[in-house]
């Protein structure tokens, strides 16, 4: 109650701008968070960046997991961010060391005014660079300052000494050991001539201090933890920010790349720092095997890394080619030696009969394992319920993948060993029978701990939709069920045994009310007393993260 209140009344102290001078010097530090996330609710990037300039914490946070109160990020409010962040560093109120952006981007190409991740990773670059030339445009003001005040110096002396030098002309020395004033005068002179000669040593570059290693010393004020997403287009203003030394330090926790060569990610690799990377997701990348063999050796350089997803990256695999059997053995060692990783995604690879050969040498169990359109064989899902990775999933991907009554009896046992622990099922677009249903049903009713199972383009009828709601409904934990439309609800002339594609793009029958099918199952639901479970057929909104 009093933290709702509290945000409730943030968010009526930033509707007014023009009232913000009076109260921001005024503002205790506990209550920065709630104003800044009001500010950024509401879409106030000037109250944003007023708050973020003063920041009075070390530690900055925006962004974070995907939740259904989580909002896509306002572009003008994260540029207010990044702008302010940069002003700040010359204002000392601001306490700020450490901005985390991790999550923060949205959905590239979205509704509504939202940043997405690669234009997000190219506006934290670009402020990371321009934060460098900000320094040097410092530096530069400060060189002349010092200039000038050493030129006014300079000529101060030279009036002096000429008045001393007229002074010993008028009076005689006494004593041979002259006036104090006139060698103290002198002394002086010698301390003034020893600096100048030093800084012009500095400007013309005689001195032995390297004014560009000095430059490449330049304390780093605040450190930016950051998703990269790098494509051919940011790639190099990514490098340039990652090579740049300046008072902003870009950090790395996952890793994005999309459709850029071998040499091009290992060139990334090379320069990102070893500590804090988490995640590396390529895609549309063909690295052939010898290609991925040998990022994986790169990979193995980074300490924390625990999620690695390949998406329809071409490894140009033939069997009939000389030399594959010890490609295929250079990868499993490259993930052997990825001490950390919980997590592999692995789609549309097309390896079929190499799971064991992949995956049996990982030294850890996986926790999430996704396999979609990897033509897995029979062989393959042999392996996958008798590996050391079966009892510690908490979520599995096998969509795609055609299921059939020789294959089905080893995802039951899959589906028995990860019981106790599976949180989240897809089985969508694997051919899934109202018969196939029927055998796998009891399987499903024993994962006890699953939140969400995706079903869907399998070709299932009104009835065998009916009997997985009913199990549905017996299921505690689970939050969400993503559904297919019932082979009633297709235009007549699909196929006895239609695949992914063809009910995929197949109409839907424009004389069947859509919501009929949708009533009915959710009276299923009703009836069993279950009002927290959602049912959808929305494949493309469908989000198991959304899932708490």
């Amino acid at each position: 109650m009093v933290r709702c209140l509290v945000s409730l009344c943030a968010r009526e102290v930033v509707r007014n701008h023009s009232s913000s001078p009076s109260w921001l010097g005024w503002v205790p530090r506990e209550l920065y968070r709630p104003l800044l996330e009001a500010a950024f609710a509401s879409g106030r990037p000037l109250a944003v960046g007023e708050l973020a300039q003063l920041w009075p914490e070390r530690t900055l946070r925006v962004g974070g997991p995907k939740t259904k109160e989580s909002f896509s990020p306002n572009r003008l409010c994260v540029q207010a961010l990044l702008l302010a962040v940069v002003r700040g560093l010359g204002d000392r109120r601001c306490a700020l060391q450490v901005l985390d952006l991790c999550g923060l981007h949205g959905d590239e190409g979205g509704t509504g005014d939202s940043m997405g991740g690669w234009s997000l990773t190219v506006a934290v670059c670009t402020m990371v660079v321009q934060a460098k030339a900000g320094v040097k445009r410092t530096q530069k003001k400060d060189g002349d300052r010092e200039r000038k005040r050493f030129s006014a110096l300079e000529r101060e002396m030279d009036l002096k000494r000429e008045r001393a030098q007229k002074k010993g002309a008028v009076e005689p020395n006494s004593g041979g050991t002259g006036f104090s004033g006139s060698v103290s005068e002198q002394d002086l002179t010698k301390g003034v001539r020893r600096r100048m000669e030093i800084e012009r040593k500095k400007r013309t570059g005689l001195e032995d201090i390297n004014i560009e290693e000095k430059e490449d010393s330049c304390d780093v004020l605040v450190h930016i933890r950051a998703d990269l997403f790098v494509n051919a287009r940011s790639w190099e203003r990514v490098r340039v920010a990652l090579t740049t030394s300046g008072p902003l330090k870009l950090q790395c926790r996952y890793l994005r790349v999309e459709e850029i060569s071998v040499s091009s990610i290992r060139t990334l690799l090379s320069l990102l720092p070893r500590l804090g990377l988490l995640g590396v997701d390529i895609r549309y990348s063909s690295l052939g095997v010898t290609g991925l063999a040998e990022l994986l050796a790169l990979l193995s350089s980074f300490p924390s890394l625990n999620s690695l997803r390949l998406h329809y990256c071409n490894l140009d695999f033939r069997r009939d080619q000389v030399g594959q059997e010890d490609a295929l053995r250079s990868l499993s060692q490259g993930l052997a030696s990825l001490q950390e990783l919980r997590r592999l995604s692995l789609t549309a690879l097309r390896l079929p009969g190499q799971l064991r050969v992949l995956l049996s040498s990982l030294p850890q169990p996986l926790e999430i394992l996704e396999l979609p359109y990897l033509s897995l064989s029979p062989s393959d899902l042999a392996y996958l319920f008798c590996s050391h990775h079966a009892s510690a999933l908490q979520q599995l991907d096998l969509s795609e993948n055609r299921l059939d009554d020789s294959t089905l009896p080893s995802v039951r046992r899959l589906l028995s060993q990860a019981s106790s622990s599976l949180q989240h099922l897809s089985l969508s677009g694997c051919g899934l029978t109202d018969s196939l249903l029927g055998l796998l049903l009891p399987s499903f009713g024993c994962c006890r701990a699953l939140k969400s199972l995706a079903l869907a383009l399998n070709p299932l009828s009104m009835a065998g939709l009916l009997d997985l709601v009913r199990m549905a409904a017996r299921l505690p934990n689970l939050r969400q069920l993503l559904y297919p439309n019932p082979l009633e609800d297709y235009q007549p002339g699909l196929p006895d045994l239609p695949s992914s594609a063809q009910l995929l793009d197949w109409p839907l029958d424009e004389s069947t009310d859509i919501n009929m099918t949708s009533s009915q199952l959710n009276k299923v639901l009703l009836d069993s007393g279950r009002t927290d479970l959602i049912l959808t057929c929305d494949l493309l909104n469908y989000d198991k993260d959304l899932v708490a």
